[in-house]
């Protein structure tokens, strides 16, 4: 049975108790954020945005007087533009941009921004697409504009797939000593970035050769090809190759 003193004392705990409850409701942890009004009006809401429609190339500003591209040069960007295939080589591109640009000399305009500004021309189709997708002034320098451009369209997918060519390298049945050497490097020049020695690539076209082209080679070397130094090597592979 209950005394007083017990019952008074549990009707204390719960005062308190209901008391600590009803802090926690007056006082949140995380009080809620008051923002300020949107005073706009439907038609203004639904409007288009204005906003992000930057180029993705910055332009860096050219201070001389007088500055235009010429007709000509445009022409020879847009002769040969980069559409984004499977097939196309971004390295070529690149290397042929660079070329066509690097004749325009204009005092007071740094070649970098001549690049800049004319990379966007001598691309369509799928590569004029993706420039547009890149966020707005993404794009700086020159080191920005090859590195984005070449990891989109030589991914490192291509890369391996090019690099297990050149290591599987063999001599078709009908090719002669030149053709093979011929496509050789153009697998070498595809994939720039390969990674492959001079002393990797000889020993791979040498073992891929029949049996007749690598006994020239080492009739060519006096001896045993493998025992020359690689520059003579190359020498000999080079003489062969233009007979």
């Amino acid at each position: 049975m209950r005394t007083r003193s017990q019952a008074r004392k549990r009707r204390q705990q719960q005062v308190q108790q209901t008391s600590v409850e009803s802090s926690n409701l007056e006082k949140p942890d995380n009080p809620p954020i008051v923002t300020m009004a949107d005073n706009r009006t439907m038609a203004q809401l639904l409007e288009a945005p204005t906003e992000g429609y930057e180029d993705a190339i910055v332009i860096p500003e050219i201070t001389a007087n007088n500055f235009e591209i010429k007709h000509g040069l445009l022409n020879l960007v847009q002769n040969k533009q980069f559409f984004g295939n499977d097939k196309e080589d971004p390295h070529a591109h690149i290397r042929y941009f660079n070329k066509i640009t690097s004749t325009m000399k204009i005092p007071n305009v740094p070649n970098t921004s001549i690049k800049l500004m004319l990379f966007s021309f001598s691309l369509e189709g799928a590569a004029r697409i993706w420039l547009e997708k890149e966020h707005p002034q993404s794009i700086e320098t020159r080191d920005d504009r090859v590195t984005k451009f070449i990891n989109k369209f030589f991914p490192p997918s291509k890369t391996t797939n090019l690099r297990n060519e050149i290591t599987r390298f063999q001599q078709k049945f009908d090719e002669t000593f030149c053709e093979a050497w011929d496509r050789f490097n153009d697998l070498l020049r595809g994939c720039p970035h390969h990674g492959f020695s001079e002393l990797h690539q000889l020993d791979t076209f040498y073992n891929a050769l029949n049996s007749i082209d690598q006994d020239s080679l080492n009739s060519a070397a006096g001896g045993n090809f493998l025992d020359k130094m690689p520059r003579e090597c190359l020498k000999i592979i080079e003489s062969k190759s233009k007979v």
